[in-house]
């Protein structure tokens, strides 16, 4: 088939590229012509495990371009995969994607299957398609197009994967002939497994928001649990393998540490408690959620603060880690920021690693914040700190020289937001150990 892809962030780049490793034609546009530029050059303006690869392998029948005429002239189906950020209320900022479908319906040739691939909110498909016609009644045009809602279920730092070998496809449709052709399109990737799902678009818009919202909601939930255990004398690891052999609970997304973020869950669980407030519910829990979230981001700033003192002029802190999770270079409300931000408001000196994030917390997120340094190694973060601090748990940072690591700090504490050390191991190296969810002894 014939694809325009608008947009080339995660979703768009990552979606576009697997589905040209099925043989599909497919053109990606972007408004950034430095962006298209890179990716012309097969450089890859994001970090995503495998991505390089899977566009190198399809140089024939994958390219970019800034012109969304262009990619519309031979498609069959566009799909929308454009940011949709958080406004200053918490609901989804549609601008851009409404902004793809007025021209659309401005330089359409044909009829097309229009996918909104973005995350948006319930009501969105007949908003695009609103946008659509409008242009193409002003233009006197007959061409007819359809509107399908296709939410995406990638992970970042396993996207590529996800996409190739998905758990399944939800696809939201109206007409029969539109369900057809997503079929045929996905067929390739489905052909061991029937996890196709079909349903009314309002409900496909809506399933993106639910999914996102209950795995955060169990982020919260075992967060809450850690600051519980933390007072009663309880042990968060343990109560967690507790609960978790339950199978109706499972041991994914209970695990303790200083919060979630990343480019869905913060902004997906806000947009659907604007979505249900504008319809006149109060989503309780959700609000719950949030609030837990932006709690637990202090919470190591709290351990530090009761050890070295609110004041912490003269302290020097290593980090370990600034993206949100481990295998990507995102950084959009990650852990570190509140965490970074926080210490050197009270004066401290921040000496900071991660192994794929630096450009974008120097250029973007932390550009800004003066007191800090980055370095290439985890060790050289280290040196004359008075403690560390793991935001993020890299696979470099299991199995560590904790002989090295004490050689190299000036002080003994290690703060461990993730959760990956024992107490035993680290009393035995000589370090004053806290963890997420357990009282420090």
């Amino acid at each position: 088939m014939k694809i325009a892809m608008i947009g080339t962030g995660y979703v768009g780049l990552v979606t576009g590229t697997c589905l040209a490793d099925m043989g599909n034609d497919v053109i990606c546009v972007d408004v950034d012509e430095k962006k298209i530029d890179l990716l012309r050059h097969g450089e890859v303006p994001i970090y995503e495990p495998g991505l390089v690869e899977l566009i190198k392998r399809n140089e024939g029948n994958l390219s970019f371009t800034t012109d969304i005429r262009e990619a519309l002239a031979p498609a069959e189906i566009c799909f929308i995969a454009v940011g949709t950020p958080m406004g200053e209320d918490g609901s989804a900022d549609l601008q851009y994607v409404l902004g793809v479908a007025r021209e659309i319906g401005q330089y359409m040739e044909h009829s097309l299957i229009v996918v909104d691939k973005s995350t948006v909110p319930v009501g969105t498909a007949d908003k695009v398609r609103s946008a659509i016609q409008e242009e193409l009644d002003k233009r006197g045009s007959e061409l007819t197009f359809d509107v399908v809602s296709n939410p995406e279920f990638l992970k970042e730092g396993n996207a590529c994967a996800d996409f190739l070998k998905p758990d399944r496809v939800v696809v939201g449709v109206e007409r029969q002939e539109s369900l057809e052709v997503m079929q045929e399109l996905y067929r390739p990737f489905l052909l061991s497994t029937d996890a196709f799902i079909t349903m009314d678009i309002r409900s496909a818009e809506l399933t993106k928001y639910a999914a996102n919202s209950m795995l955060a909601t169990k982020i919260s939930f075992i967060n809450e649990i850690s600051n519980i255990c933390e007072r009663v004398g309880a042990d968060v690891n343990k109560v967690r393998k507790g609960i978790g052999s339950d199978s109706r609970i499972g041991y994914r997304f209970i695990y303790p540490g200083c919060g979630y973020g990343g480019s869905c869950f913060p902004k997906d669980v806000q947009a659907l408690i604007r979505t249900s407030a504008a319809h006149g519910y109060d989503a309780s829990i959700l609000r719950a959620v949030e609030n837990v979230n932006a709690r637990q981001k202090m919470v190591l700033v709290e351990k530090v603060t009761r050890v070295f003192g609110e004041d912490l002029t003269g302290r020097k802190f290593a980090i370990w880690g600034l993206a949100f999770k481990p295998e990507t270079d995102d950084m959009r409300e990650a852990a570190a920021i509140t965490v970074i931000r926080e210490l050197v408001e009270r004066k401290a000196e921040v000496v900071a690693y991660d192994p794929k994030a630096t450009r974008m917390a120097q250029e973007c997120y932390l550009k800004d914040v003066e007191g800090i340094r980055y370095v290439n190694s985890k060790y050289d973060a280290l040196n004359d700190a008075d403690a560390m601090l793991l935001l993020t748990e890299w696979k470099e940072f299991r199995s560590p020289d904790f002989g090295e690591m004490i050689k190299r700090m000036k002080g003994n504490h290690i703060f461990d937001g993730r959760n990956q050390y024992t107490v035993s191991t680290m009393k035995r190296h000589g370090f004053v150990y806290e963890q997420i969810g357990v009282k420090c002894s």
